[in-house]
């Protein structure tokens, strides 16, 4: 449980960055990102979810962490 609390405050530091460093910049990154089709947000996650379950199974398989 403490990995998992540790790893949600991580993530929401790294969600946080953009809107704290560049609101005006986020929201026409946001602006492109609602003009994007649905297809291709769907092929990104896809593969941002794989690359983070590639990365995770690498740092427990060579106990990096």
């Amino acid at each position: 449980m403490k990995l998992f609390l540790c790893t949600l405050g991580l993530v929401l530091i790294i969600e946080g960055l953009p809107y704290f460093i560049s609101p005006l910049k986020t929201k026409q990154w946001l602006e492109i990102v609602a003009h994007t089709p649905e297809k291709l947000l769907r092929i990104m996650g896809f593969f941002f979810m794989i690359l983070g379950l590639v990365i995770v199974f690498l740092s427990q398989k060579s106990g990096l962490f």
